[in-house]
């Protein structure tokens, strides 16, 4: 029996003594020569696009910054769960990342699934640099959580005001999706800004997600009211629906304009490319810049993806290096209140442009939009970013 008893202790001694070797001492940042960087987000379905491209443009920072020697001569090593486009999923995909030792967080990838992560994440010290989840709310409530992708209600103001500023239309129509969070609060904003700059919403269209697959009877109201203007603020696989269903059916003079849900829309439209012909989407972040860094990042995702990165890959390559920025700035550290201290303080020259941040943790940085026309996106025109909130 004493063997026994003894062989137990025994036992629980060295259970105990493999946890304490495993703990991580997050002021310091993680045991070892790594960091660890998880990210959730769709990599399958429908919406898998972008939360692909936010993997690929996440795991090419890590790449380039352990080539030139890590943070701190720490490596990074990025993983990312597969959240399906589903909230409950993506706290179960956040769990397994916790599990496997996550030193900071990517967030997540659409506004839904964010919100959920973002609120799992509050209780365990985890910074969240969130890439692309842009719904207004959905880093609300947890002071750990920052972001690089403009939110909403910017959107939609910048849109509308980018709308008078080009004098691209007096009166618009307008279809979004009103089950959806991230397009009813584009909508909003939009809707919001147009009165206070004197465009007029002429026609509304509304789907829901039970009703998403025929939109004939929006277009045919959409082209009788004679707009020239469309507002988009859906995501890509529903605006390939409408597009497709509207083709041929505006006349050639009409744009289709959205946010950055409608990147992608190439890829979703592949199978005739002038489907998205006169789409027009508002977007820090253009492929064909000049900017030198913008140049090397493009070359560097071709060659490892074979494809040209748009702005969720930016928003994921920007992201990174923004943890970076905050890991250094926070001497080592990859606590999440020390990183959250720092972030007011720094400025990232990113491919999505000069970075800063706010109190709230909304970055700050400059807007463009994109014209789609043969299967080709180009800058069609930029404005500041803090011009919205005027």
């Amino acid at each position: 029996m004493k063997k026994r008893v003894f062989a137990m202790l025994l036992a629980m001694a060295m259970v105990f003594s493999l946890m304490a070797c495993g703990s991580k001492d997050k002021t310091g940042g993680s045991d070892g020569d790594t960091i660890r960087l998880g990210g959730v987000g769709p990599l399958t379905g429908g919406y898998a696009n972008y939360g692909l491209s936010v993997q690929h443009g996440a795991e090419l920072a890590a790449k380039e910054i352990n080539a030139a020697g890590g943070v701190n001569g720490k490596m990074l090593e990025v993983q990312f769960q597969d959240s399906q486009g589903d909230p409950e999923s993506a706290v179960a995909a956040y769990g397994k990342l916790m599990d496997w030792g996550m030193d900071v967080s990517l967030g997540a990838v659409l506004s839904g699934e964010t919100a959920s992560v973002v609120a799992a994440a509050k209780a365990d010290d985890m910074f969240i640099m969130e890439t692309t989840g842009s719904a207004d709310k959905c880093i609300d409530g947890n002071d750990k959580a920052f972001r690089i992708c403009f939110y909403d209600s910017y959107q939609g103001t910048a849109a509308a005001d980018y709308l008078k500023d080009k004098a691209l239309a007096t009166e618009v129509g307008v279809f979004y999706q009103s089950d959806n969070d991230y397009s009813a609060g584009l909508y909003n904003a939009f809707a919001a800004q147009c009165q206070k700059v004197g465009v007029t919403i002429k026609e509304t269209q509304t789907f829901t997600t039970a009703t998403n697959t025929d939109f004939s009877t929006q277009v045919n109201a959409l082209v009788a009211s004679g707009v020239k203007v469309v507002f988009l603020p859906i995501y890509a696989e529903e605006a390939s629906t409408f597009l497709t269903q509207a083709k041929g059916k505006f006349g050639s003079d009409v744009y289709f304009f959205g946010a950055d849900g409608l990147d992608g829309i190439l890829g979703k439209v592949s199978q005739d490319v002038t489907i998205a012909d006169n789409v027009l989407m508002m977007t820090p972040f253009a492929a064909d810049s000049t900017d030198p860094k913008v140049q090397a990042f493009v070359k560097a995702y071709q060659e490892a993806y074979n494809a040209t990165p748009d702005q969720f890959a930016a928003d994921g390559y920007d992201a990174v290096y923004a943890v970076k920025a905050a890991i250094e700035a926070a001497k080592g550290s990859t606590s999440g209140t020390d990183l959250a201290a720092v972030m007011t303080s720094l400025t990232v020259e990113g491919v999505t442009g000069t970075m800063t941040w706010s109190a709230d943790g909304n970055t700050n940085k400059a807007a463009s939009a994109i014209l789609y026309k043969n299967g080709v996106g180009s800058l069609f025109g930029g404005q500041k970013a803090d011009s919205a909130a005027e």
